[in-house]
């Protein structure tokens, strides 16, 4: 009478233990996969930084046009595109 009650309890067990096996195994898989696509992050960085010195170069050359077209507009007895100084 024993016998059978422990073999349904163990084939319980054993069915839930391999479930567990199954979705560890797959939770290993993704996260090798996943892994390999993280092996480009620290390059974030750099581009960054490359894209804050970009932004920084493009302020720059904007107000160097403007003020040469200022300075174009005063020399034309016009006022500046900026406003008056």
């Amino acid at each position: 009478m024993v016998i059978p009650v422990v073999i349904v309890l163990l084939n319980r067990v054993i069915r839930a233990a391999l479930e567990i096996k199954h979705y560890a195994d797959d939770i290993l898989d993704h996260g090798v996969r996943l892994t390999a696509t993280l092996d480009c992050v620290p390059m974030l960085a750099t581009t960054c930084e490359l894209s804050a010195a970009a932004r920084l170069n493009v302020t720059r050359y904007g107000l160097a046009l403007a003020r040469m077209l200022e300075a174009k507009d005063i020399m034309q007895g016009r006022r500046g595109r900026l406003g008056a100084r």
